[in-house]
């Protein structure tokens, strides 16, 4: 492998082709939106979001070369770097944002539009801006030694889409079938999507399953390893801890409930106790995860430090980035916007607060990326952080009650976001700089991603709150709820706090027996319901991965045919959640809404029995599909594009 000095990108510096166009601004501020609202939606529901570069890609391929007849790979890379926008921003602020709903109680107003919108804007652009000097040490003096997985995997599809956009149809198809099946089921409502059983004959336990295509998606791509550890911290939870309290509680009441244990039924026993327990785990493998992390993270600060602003040697098109002068001004701009700005609840302490942790966990997060890919970035460990230190300093400070509240989760909303972004940035950068892409632009459109990204996340947030409630069976919102616990907890001391402790423990043995603990205490605190379906994507993906006479590069087609199948099938049931959740708050007379006309479950009258077999053969048949469409194979063979061992 040779060093970053004789990488050759696909495209030259002297040659110019499209890149930021119109075009491309277009479909891809299209693709930030609906995948940063399905994220959203995914993300409340069972606790974790994909990434929306490849998809992105890939459908911009179908959008750009198949229907419009464009060819340059650098405007489609344009097109994933504005669409991936869109899912990072979402996975920034479900964290922390729908606490602001859930303070309804204590009488505090939801956020306006503008609020959300300016808070997730603020969190965007900083994340990029902090990112940018960065990009000379970490994307291109590191090239050899910081593998960026996502930003290459990305390079790699779009280089492989010089056979066209025949790929973006195995999205397209996951996408329609899963919008139908998610509309049958939670529109028309002719099956139950959650399957429950609730086990008598040991009082205390339960089980089930919600039929729904994302969480299949969800456990294709996670595979099957993961998927094993949300279930079995689900497992530990319903069949170990929650049978115990009923075995051992009786008559007595015990804080957060408010009834006796014995007439406390599995959601009862769910809601009181395992949550917090599982709060508590969540906590402390976020936590862990960080303190891991912290030898990375030193070193990380230092290195990145030792090139921050540097500029490359030469200032050919490929060495281009947005002046450091104008990312200067312009993060001044916006501190001093957070603290003037009425509808951003911070102070000037706030302010100061959100620069300095946010440069250094954007810091953080650009290069722990590129060792470890996003899907494993500690973002929710960095919140936890930040939120305890902020919430501590302006409980000290005499920042206190509810507006301190306020402003805790405001701080934390926009670290989230920012540490978000800027991972983003940098797997998107990495993409670009093997393609040949010119970085100015890759960050204007990172920038236009945030701006459009930020104006919708607000709209999905009020939608899904007015829908269903977060903190609710339909969305849990794990995170939020944690975030939630945390400040609360710090200002106020008023958490079960031995049942957290609970949880803490419980992480502390996981992580002693070697096993990943935030995938565990994510299955602990939610459902079991969420785990087991999510458990069946993964022993497809198994079956994939161990099938036997079957070539290599067969096995990689698969792979990817179920990846993308995958995401199209979290993207198609996101997008109708958003509809349903529209259909929802749309008043019809008589207190009825448009989602109850499109309910035909009561005129079915289904025995619920009947109901829980129906969904089960439903779900039998969507995982049908997907094996259909990992089997699929490539109509005709066509040259592919790769980047060649040498320059890598």
């Amino acid at each position: 492998m040779k060093t970053q000095e004789t990488f050759k990108p696909f495209v030259p510096a002297d040659k110019v082709m499209r890149e930021l166009t119109p075009a491309a601004i277009i479909v891809g501020v299209l693709l930030a939106v609906v995948f940063g609202g399905a994220n959203a939606y995914l993300g409340l529901r069972v606790g974790m979001t994909v990434s929306a570069s490849i998809p992105a890609a890939v459908i911009s391929m179908g959008v750009l070369r198949v229907i419009l007849k464009r060819d340059s790979i650098l405007e489609n890379n344009i097109v994933q770097t504005i669409g991936s926008a869109g899912e990072s921003v979402a996975a920034g602020a479900i964290f922390t944002m729908p606490v602001l709903f859930m303070w309804a109680d204590r009488g505090v107003d939801a956020p306006s539009l503008l609020e959300i919108a300016l808070i997730a804007l603020v969190g965007g652009v900083l994340g990029v801006l902090f990112m940018i000097p960065l990009r000379q040490a970490l994307i291109v003096q590191e090239h050899a030694t910081l593998p960026y997985p996502e930003g290459k995997a990305c390079a790699e599809v779009l280089l492989a889409g010089e056979e066209g956009g025949s790929k973006a149809g195995t999205v397209f198809a996951g996408l329609g079938i899963a919008a139908v099946y998610k509309f049958i089921a939670d529109g028309l409502k002719l099956f139950p999507s959650e399957v429950d059983y609730e086990i008598k004959p040991y009082k205390g336990s339960g089980v089930g399953m919600d039929v729904l295509p994302a969480l299949a998606g969800v456990g294709y791509i996670c595979g099957a390893k993961v998927s094993s550890y949300l279930l079995a911290g689900g497992t530990i939870g319903w069949f170990v801890i929650m049978p115990l309290i009923a075995m051992f509680g009786g008559n007595t009441v015990l804080y957060p409930a408010t009834d006796p244990i014995s007439s406390l039924g599995v959601w009862d026993l769910w809601s009181n106790y395992i949550r917090y327990i599982g709060a508590g785990a969540v906590a402390c493998g976020g936590i862990m995860s960080l303190i891991k992390s912290l030898p990375t993270i030193v070193k990380t600060f230092k290195q990145a430090m030792k090139g921050f602003g540097k500029k490359a040697q030469t200032q050919d098109r490929l060495s281009r980035d947005i002046p450091m002068n104008v990312i200067l001004v312009c993060i001044g701009i916006i501190a001093i916007a957070m603290w003037l700005i009425p509808a951003i609840p911070v102070n000037l302490i706030s302010a100061i607060i959100i620069i300095v942790f946010g440069f250094f966990f954007a810091t953080v997060s650009s290069r722990m990326v590129g060792v470890v890919g996003s899907s494993n970035n500690p973002v929710s460990g960095m919140a936890i952080a930040t939120l305890l230190i902020a919430t501590m300093i302006l409980k000290a400070t005499g920042n206190i009650g509810t507006k301190g509240m306020i402003c805790a989760i405001t701080i934390g909303s926009i670290i989230c976001i920012i540490a978000a972004i800027a991972g983003d940035s940098s797997q998107d950068l990495k993409t670009g700089y093997i393609l040949g892409a010119t970085p100015v632009k890759q960050q204007i459109a990172e920038l236009i991603g945030v701006a459009a990204s930020a104006a919708a996340i607000g709209a999905v947030l009020y939608l899904l709150s007015k829908a269903w409630g977060y903190g609710s069976s339909q969305l849990p919102a794990a995170q939020a709820t944690l975030m939630k616990m945390v400040v609360e907890g710090v200002m106020e001391g008023n958490l079960p706090w031995a049942l957290v402790f609970v949880g803490v423990f419980i992480a502390i043995v996981v992580e002693i027996l070697g096993i990943p603990v935030l995938p565990f205490a994510v299955g602990l605190y939610l459902p079991i319901h969420l785990s087991t379906p999510i458990m069946v994507g993964g022993l497809v993906r198994l079956w994939v991965d161990k099938k036997k006479k079957i070539s290599e590069d067969d096995r990689k087609r698969e792979v990817e045919n179920g990846i993308l199948y995958s995401s199209g099938l979290i993207a198609g049931e996101g997008i109708i959640g958003i509809l349903l959740a529209i259909f929802a708050i749309i008043p019809m007379g008589k207190g009825t809404t448009l989602a109850d006309k499109f309910d035909i479950s009561s005129k079915l009258g289904l025995d619920p029995n009947v109901g829980n077999i129906l969904g089960l053969v439903f779900f039998g048949l969507l995982i049908s599909t997907l094996i259909m469409f990992i089997k699929k194979k490539p109509k005709a063979s066509a040259k592919t594009a790769k980047v060649s061992e040498d320059n890598e």
